[in-house]
């Protein structure tokens, strides 16, 4: 089942267990605004050549719109719309004042140059100025893109609109980004991970954990697992894949895969396959890659008692139901992976108030959020006897209907 689908099935799901009316659950369904540029930039010998650039703006019922821009090979309309859909009721979910966006270029930036993805970046920004802004839409980082990206919009935004450091969040440091923003997803998923493992009487120090992904999200998990006594006994990334049952040394591995960018070689732990990560012995499982890795094909092989999806939408429906027999707890993505899009608010507040907020106290501030949520998602599962999934759908959904009734939508 693809991202739309599934993201379409759990908010219908939600949306009978609030009892939704028909009419408002078509209306929340129903993006904004869908946004389609052609994009057309001389490359570096001279040809031109043409991307197409999308930006879906799905609801503003709480706030601005919010969401990340992929530059990403696969990126199209279905995809984007799913994710900005996600990002509605991520932000619900979190509890920040935004609603959901989602954009992308259909390009594979490994394949361009970095003077080539700038003029790719400025001119998609000139198509799309006059549609986002600081309380309008929000835009940060995503797959193939990082904080120059955002650098580029920004600059390019306020050739148009003035100094507009808010206009877009996961910027660099000295441009006004946050502390704490590059390790926010990780670090959220992370304190996740604690506030579901309290729930069962257990913590991180001593737990076994696979992580399948070691970009951002996955280095950063593994970091501040592994510094809180956790075991990481199974990685991969792109490159390959690692075991060592004994627990791998992640600052040396961290260290090694910023020497040579490969997981490969790395001597303190064996080779594995990396289909096999994911069922691999351990009590955690975290995916923090692309989606649909856990299907029906590998769903009743997987051996982890929980589930944290760092990744979005990496479960398929299928999946869900024969991992949920098996009394596998998922920690569901648009909980476990806020952490981010939560730091990326806290950067915007920080931006708008002109004064910046130190390290410690982003990170306090993002537990906070974090163990709210869940307790707020405990609640709903209990209201609606329902697992974590549509504990956070019911919970995201039931707070944009609720904005969107107040506001007076029938008007």
């Amino acid at each position: 089942m693809n991202a739309l689908a599934a993201t379409n099935r759990n908010f219908r799901l939600a949306s009978r267990l609030l009892g939704l009316d028909s009419k408002l659950e078509k209306s929340l369904l129903i993006p904004f605004r869908e946004i389609k540029v052609e994009c057309t930039i001389p490359k570096d010998d001279g040809t031109l050549a043409t991307y197409v650039g999308f930006r879906i703006q799905h609801d503003n019922a709480r706030g601005p719109m919010k969401g990340g821009i992929r530059y990403h090979p696969e990126v199209e309309p279905d995809e984007v719309n799913a994710l900005a859909q996600l990002m509605t009721w991520k932000t619900a979910v979190a509890d920040i004042p935004y609603g959901g966006a989602k954009g992308g270029i259909g390009c594979n930036p490994r394949d361009l140059s970095k003077s080539e993805l700038e003029r790719l970046t400025r001119v998609f920004t000139q198509k799309i100025h006059d549609l986002i802004g600081i309380h309008t839409d929000v835009p940060a980082p995503d797959m193939g893109t990082n904080a120059q990206t955002m650098a580029w919009i920004l600059d390019e935004y306020s050739k148009f609109h003035g100094h507009s450091p808010a206009v877009v969040t996961g910027k660099p440091i000295d441009l006004g980004g946050s502390l704490g923003r590059e390790a926010a997803t990780g670090r959220g998923v992370v304190y996740a991970t604690e506030a579901l493992l309290a729930e069962y009487g257990k913590s991180i120090k001593g737990m076994t954990f696979g992580i399948q992904g070691f970009g951002n999200v996955g280095s950063w998990a593994s970091r501040l697992i592994h510094e809180k006594g956790g075991k990481v006994i199974a990685v991969s990334d792109i490159t390959g894949a690692l075991k060592n049952t004994n627990g791998i040394d992640i600052p040396e591995l961290l260290k090694h895969k910023e020497a040579t960018g490969s997981l490969k070689s790395f001597n303190g732990g064996d080779s594995m396959d990396p289909n096999e990560l994911l069922v691999h012995e351990c009590d955690v499982l975290i995916p923090c890659a692309l989606g649909g890795v856990l299907n029906r094909e590998n769903a009743a092989d997987v051996k982890a008692k929980f589930i944290i999806e760092a990744a979005n939408h990496p479960t398929d429906p299928e999946a869900d139901e024969i991992l949920s027999k098996k009394g596998v707890i998922i920690l569901p993505d648009i909980y476990a992976n806020a952490g981010g899009v939560t730091v990326s608010y806290f950067e915007w507040v920080q931006n708008i108030q002109g004064f910046m907020w130190d390290e410690e106290k982003v990170n306090q501030e993002l537990k906070k959020y974090m163990t709210k949520a869940f307790h707020n998602i405990k609640n709903m599962c209990q209201s609606h006897d329902c697992n974590l999934r549509m504990g956070a759908f019911t919970l995201g959904v039931n707070r944009v209907a609720r904005a969107t009734i107040l506001r007076g939508w029938e008007a």
